[in-house]
């Protein structure tokens, strides 16, 4: 099993891991997107006004350019303890223990839009960079990300994959139709016709959601297994569109 999710554009910072190493992340043949968009942010920091206009920077955040132009000096830390806010706040990675950690180093990436889908605790600095964003010089990110990532994911051939990610995160790369998963969409409300959860409830419900699985380390080979897990530990889901999951909060 392979769980996705999205990163957060908030971020811890500092960390005392090693400067990034592209060679040593999970996904190795995604190492030439991976070149070409570090160089593209670290050339593109150079002209500070104009960085700061295409990543739509206020201000108070011009600092996150130096961020981006020590992309490969920068000390790292691991990712699923760099990114902060809703969804990784309810996962609160800090606090589980060793088993749990290792469940998650086995199991979850998440998909950067500078580096694509990283292990979870694989070691990053802090960036900014968001999935809509054009960097001058290189293609729409989604050209850049979306067939590599998909073939690195048919390589990878897990036997399941739980997609947790925004819909502009899965859009920098499907999930290959060879490769068996499910679409995780946050509903509200019982009956027939439940509604989509707003995005605080819905990136909560994902984080506590990974936490569960990490805590509990299920084997999980197919949906069925999925689901099986799911109502045997509290969670309510339903089938939803083809290919799709309905988690109820």
């Amino acid at each position: 099993m392979l769980v996705l999710l999205p990163p957060s554009e908030t971020k811890r910072r500092g960390g005392d891991g090693p400067p990034l190493r592209l060679d040593a992340l999970a996904m190795p043949s995604l190492r030439a997107p991976r070149e070409a968009v570090v160089d593209a942010l670290v050339a593109l920091s150079a002209d500070e006004d104009e960085a700061a206009r295409v990543l739509k920077l206020s201000a108070k955040r011009r600092h996150e350019i130096a961020d981006n132009a020590a992309l490969r000096s920068s000390p790292t830390m691991p990712a699923i303890d760099r990114y902060t806010g809703v969804l990784f706040d309810a996962l609160d990675a800090g606090s589980l223990g060793a088993t749990a950690r290792s469940w998650v180093a086995a199991h979850v990436a998440i998909h950067s839009a500078p580096l694509g889908p990283i292990g979870a605790l694989d070691g990053i600095p802090t960036y900014r960079l968001a999935a809509g964003t054009s960097i001058p010089g290189l293609p729409a990110l989604r050209r850049v990300w979306a067939g590599a990532v998909s073939a690195a994911l048919s390589t990878l051939a897990p036997s399941f994959v739980l997609d947790l990610r925004s819909e502009a995160y899965a859009a920098l790369g499907p999930v290959p139709a060879d490769v068996q998963s499910s679409y995780v969409r946050v509903v509200t409300g019982g009956g027939d016709s439940p509604v989509r959860a707003l995005n605080h409830f819905n990136k909560h419900a994902k984080g506590e959601l990974v936490r569960s699985l990490a805590t509990t380390a299920p084997e999980i080979h197919s949906v069925g297994d999925f689901t099986a897990w799911a109502e045997a530990s509290g969670w309510v889901v339903r089938e939803g569109e083809p290919g799709e999951i309905a988690l109820v909060v």
